[in-house]
């Protein structure tokens, strides 16, 4: 989960600030009330302990990384039908150039056919054999020959048209097939996004505002612990890697968002999901990667922490639900959830699976 409401994390994040963070106390105390007076009613004011926010910040996480992986199922399924819509166009193409040369063949078919009824109907090889001119003969074997091999040829090319025409259609239904099932599992991703999402608001929506912002300390320290783990085991001491320029591109353009709004399956560029981030930054340096962070995760190269340079990214969860880009100094620029904005947090704030180079050719 990315930094709070409250704004960005600097770009340097310490073990030093982990600790000062960790250092605010865990639970919360209401000052005592005083008894009520003679002939008041008694109040009973309900604190909600710091246990029991713990307890909702992981149903929050638990309820927006649900809300992400379907995300990603949703964006994955919107990729697929761009590509299938642009496949049905192609095929439609293929379709109506097809039939124009199968057109083009009746018609040359049609000529012939007519030509050998002007000649009195009688094939080639008959009128051939009713010469009486040896020359003439011999002149129309070799014609013969030709306009036999001609017909063959046209008929095989009509032939051949035709089957193209009948798997350019299959394709074509069978490509449609598949789209329209695109779009029923799109459709039930969006429906999973939003039920979790709005689970998670109602469940932030019941909480009074002290208690929203102790939230948002909880899930701040949260983080700090997460990264402090991360850095005490020593992983920045080999980074040595230097950004490529494509990543420095990269990165200039995911850091320029920041403060936009999160909205899944956004992709700029006023508002940004995870792996929108990801791919329209690489997009923007030259450089085309799959939409999604499961696909990220599955085809890009993949590469040691300890190598990691500025431009990699981070994939997160076993699931790989999701990413952020590693931006330098143990920080990585993110889209965090609904209800948050890019912004810089720890690159170890979260459970890290592993980290890919979209350019690893380079440098």
């Amino acid at each position: 989960m990315g930094a709070g409401k409250r704004g960005v994390l600097t770009a340097a994040v310490t073990v030093v600030c982990a600790v000062t963070v960790l250092a605010v106390p865990g639970t919360a105390f209401a000052a005592p009330t005083p008894p009520p007076g003679p002939g008041t009613t008694a109040s009973v004011t309900v604190v909600t302990s710091d246990v029991e926010l713990e307890a909702v910040r992981k149903k929050l996480d638990t309820l927006y990384r649900a809300a992400a992986k379907a995300t990603d199922e949703y964006n994955a399924a919107e990729e697929k039908a761009r590509q299938q819509t642009a496949q049905v166009v192609r095929l439609a193409k293929k379709i109506v150039e097809g039939r124009e040369r199968l057109d083009d063949l009746k018609d040359r078919a049609g000529a012939a056919a007519a030509a050998q009824y002007r000649g009195g109907g009688l094939p080639p090889e008959a009128r051939l054999v009713l010469s009486d001119d040896p020359q003439e003969f011999l002149d129309g074997a070799g014609r013969v020959r030709q306009e036999q091999h001609a017909t063959k040829g046209l008929l095989g090319e009509m032939t051949r048209t035709q089957r193209d025409l009948e798997e350019y259609a299959e394709d074509a239904r069978e490509q449609m097939r598949e789209l329209e099932a695109g779009r029923k599992v799109k459709a039930a991703a969006q429906k999973r996004i939003e039920r979790q999402i709005e689970a998670a608001e109602k469940l932030e929506a019941e909480l009074e505002q002290e208690e929203k912002e102790r939230l948002a300390r909880l899930e701040r320290q949260a983080a700090a612990r997460a990264q402090a783990t991360w850095l005490s085991s020593g992983v920045l001491d080999e980074l040595t890697s230097k950004a490529t320029a494509q990543g420095r591109k990269a990165v200039a353009y995911a850091t320029a968002q920041i403060g936009k709004p999160y909205q899944w399956g956004a992709e700029g560029p006023n508002t940004f999901d995870c792996s929108g981030l990801t791919s329209q930054a690489w997009l923007a340096a030259g450089k085309t990667i799959p939409r999604t962070s499961q696909m990220q995760w599955q085809h890009l190269k993949r590469v040691d922490v300890k190598d990691m340079r500025p431009g990699d990214l981070i994939i997160y969860w076993a699931d790989a639900s999701h990413v952020g880009m590693y931006v330098g100094d143990g920080v990585m620029v993110h889209a965090p959830r609904p209800g948050r904005t890019v912004t810089l947090a720890g690159a170890g704030s979260m459970p890290i699976l592993g980290v890919v180079r979209p350019d690893p050719a380079a440098g």
